[in-house]
């Protein structure tokens, strides 16, 4: 019988001495498991180039487009991220005469105008600066494909419609 205890209290030592091994394992596991999720945190964001500024010029260089022409003295320039790209997908040059774009981009003209000079109603972080565009002037068939093309952009990239 005294065997049976001693037995029993060698055999509760040893789940005891488990036990706090264990917990002493698990504590130290639990510890290197958040230690590592704070290191890859860490390491992850580290890791995360932003865009500096001269990407950002360079990007915004790559995607503006400037037309002129000095003996009429006119020139548009198009500053849109994007609009290249949009450009490139658009149908080809040739498909509408230069009638049909002058007649459309004088509507459209007019109408953007009228949204900047009324920045109650239209939004003035859209509508910043008016478009020179004069009837009696032929600015040339790229000239007036590129606006009109810009006029599409602008409706679909800021959900405006424009006559």
């Amino acid at each position: 019988m005294k065997q049976i205890i001693h037995s029993m209290n060698s055999f509760i030592n040893y789940i005891t001495v488990l036990k706090l091994f264990l917990c002493g394992y698990v504590y130290r596991m639990k510890t290197t498991f958040y230690i590592l999720i704070v290191l890859s945190l860490i390491v992850g964001c580290g890791s995360y180039k932003s865009e500096t500024a001269v990407d950002k010029n360079l990007s915004t260089a790559a995607d503006t487009v400037r037309i002129a022409n000095d003996s009429l003295e006119y020139e548009i320039i198009i500053i849109e991220p994007g609009f290249n790209a949009w450009l490139a997908t658009q149908p080809p040059r040739g498909q509408f005469s230069q009638s049909t774009l002058e007649l459309r981009n004088q509507i459209t003209v007019t109408e953007f105008n009228l949204r900047v000079n009324n920045p109650s109603t239209f939004d003035p972080n859209l509508y910043v600066f008016p478009i020179e565009y004069r009837r009696n002037v032929n600015y040339g068939y790229e000239v007036n494909y590129l606006l009109y093309n810009y006029f599409l952009f602008f409706e679909n990239r800021y959900n405006q419609r424009l006559p």
